[in-house]
Order: C-alpha cells, then sequence, then structure tokens
C-alpha cells in the first residue's frame, strides 16, 4: 500500500508540473510527441522506484509501419508496463471515464487517445471507427481485446473489435504476451508488490489477408498465438499450443 501511494503522490506532482506546459505545447505545434514520452517515461521512472522491474523480449519482432498492438490484460500495472515497452509513439482506445479527470484527461486527448463509452454500442462503434481511420492514416494502436482484466491472471475470450479494425486499416497485428503482472498488483488491490513484468512481442499476423467474413478464424489465431506465448498458469484453462505433444 505505502508503494502505491508512494507513486500516486510523486506521480500527481509530475503530472501537475509536466502536463499543462506540454498540453499548451501539444495544442500550438500539433505534435503530440513531448507529452505522450513525457508521460510514459514518467510513469515507468516511478513505477521502477517502486521495485517493479519490467523485461522486454521480441522487439525485432515487431514490423515496419503501421501495427495494432494486442495484449492480454490482467492488472493495471500491466498498461504502462506494455505501452512503456513498444518502441514507438502508440494511440490507446480508453473508457470515457478517464478523460474526465482534470489535466490527466486532456493529456490523453493530446496524445492523441480516443475515449470510448462501453455503455452505449453506437458511441463505441463510433469510436472504433475513429481509430480505424487513424491507423489507415499511419497511426498505431494498442487494444486489450478480452475488454476487461482478467479475474486470475488466465487469458479470456477475446471480442472481435481488434480484427474488426486491423482487417478495415488493413494492419499487421502485434500479439503482446503480458506476464506477471497479475503477481505485481492483483485485480480489484491497491497492493503494489515488488516483482518482474515480462513483456514479449510475438510473431506479426497480417490482418491484411483475411476479409471481415474470416474475422472468426483470425480472432482465434491472434488468441491462440498469445496464448501459446503466455506462461502455463496465464493460459485459458485446458489450452493445448499448436504442435504441442
Amino acid at each position: 500500500m505505502l508503494r502505491t501511494l508512494f507513486i500516486s503522490v510523486f506521480l500527481s506532482i509530475y503530472i501537475l508540473i509536466v502536463g499543462p506546459p506540454l498540453i499548451l505545447y501539444t495544442l500550438i505545434t500539433n505534435n503530440p510527441d513531448p507529452i505522450y514520452w513525457a508521460g510514459i517515461n514518467g510513469v515507468m521512472f516511478f513505477v521502477r522506484l517502486a521495485g517493479v522491474k519490467v523485461r522486454v523480449a521480441g522487439t525485432e519482432r515487431i514490423p515496419p509501419g503501421t501495427c495494432l498492438f494486442v495484449a492480454n490484460h490482467t492488472s493495471a500495472i500491466d498498461a504502462p508496463a506494455v505501452v512503456g515497452a513498444i518502441p514507438r509513439r502508440i494511440a490507446i482506445l480508453l473508457k470515457e471515464s478517464l478523460f474526465r479527470w482534470p489535466v490527466v484527461g486532456r493529456s490523453f486527448l493530446a496524445a492523441r487517445f480516443i475515449p470510448v463509452n462501453r455503455e452505449s454500442r453506437e458511441s463505441a462503434i463510433a469510436s472504433v471507427d475513429k481509430a480505424t481511420v487513424a491507423m489507415r492514416n499511419g497511426q498505431s494502436f494498442l487494444i486489450y481485446p478480452e475488454g476487461t482484466r482478467s479475474p486470475d491472471g488466465r487469458l479470456q475470450a477475446f471480442k472481435k473489435g481488434a480484427v474488426t479494425m486491423a482487417i478495415n486499416a488493413g494492419v499487421q497485428i502485434v500479439p503482446v504476451a503480458c506476464s506477471g503482472a497479475h503477481l505485481v498488483m492483483v485485480k480489484n488491490s491497491l497492493v503494489l508488490r515488488p516483482g518482474e513484468i515480462l513483456v514479449e512481442f510475438l510473431e506479426p499476423i497480417d490482418a491484411a489477408k483475411y476479409s471481415l467474413a474470416q474475422r472468426g478464424e483470425l480472432n482465434d489465431l491472434v488468441h491462440d498465438t498469445l496464448a501459446a506465448g503466455l506462461p502455463e498458469g496465464q493460459r485459458p484453462a485446458g489450452f493445448v499450443a499448436a504442435g504441442a505433444d
């Protein structure tokens, strides 16, 4: 709890000092890079200071060009770990309520993150369409296709929105396996424990080779590829990786 309090207090101070001038800079220059990297590097600095080590593997598998990064979601701490591991600026679809926070919400908008109202289907579709257009224009995205955090660390079923976006934008999907985050910070807990999180980028899958009629097949492939990249304790119960005995 003390580690979480430490991060909350000092990260809040950091945001209040750095956020407003960078928001103004972004409005003037239309360049989101400084506020994005200041946010990511700031969060990761305090995460490491709290005793959490993030190990990254497989960056050589990330293809050039626009990508849709697809990650599993087990804990509040895996978001900064995954985003911090991606070696390029990406945008994220985030729940709308996060954009109501003072300074933070404006920073998300300045970084070109897109709010999603999960309670309104029409609004959610509009947000997905906006993200798809952004990907066609060269903006890489990160999405969590499970839709919510796993209760026990095991990979859950995927919704089809992510692969639909990728097919419509004609981009490559990069599965991202995040291991150990649920042990560092348990779901619905504020206790942050020291430990190691592994973020591994797996082999990309070209969504341009699939039609919308094949989105179920692509969704299963992405899900199973990510599941195979996770440790056994985080795979779906009963999952057997292709080629396993």
